[in-house]
């Protein structure tokens, strides 16, 4: 087998493997609000408290929420579809 034809096999099997790799991103319409789960400051949008993202005040609060994958919230511990009070 010449060197050329080992680099182009190599080159194929990188490209499989970084194309196999790449996360994939749920559109928007696949996803959920998820309250209760949010880390302090990384909010998705405002709450009950708050009027922009990124502004939630404490780790968990019920009224912040991120989005997320359908199906993944209520895998989450604390995680709810509804807010709740904090």
């Amino acid at each position: 087998m010449k060197s050329t034809e080992k680099f182009a096999i190599v080159a194929a099997a990188m490209t499989a493997a970084v194309a196999m790799a790449a996360p994939t991103t749920a559109s928007a319409a696949d996803m959920e609000k998820c309250y209760g789960v949010a880390k302090a400051g990384h909010n998705d949008c405002q709450t009950a408290s708050s009027s922009c993202a990124g502004t939630a005040k404490m780790d968990g609060q019920g009224d912040a929420f991120v989005a997320l994958p359908e199906g993944t919230c209520e895998k989450l511990v604390g995680g709810s579809l509804e807010p709740k009070s904090s």
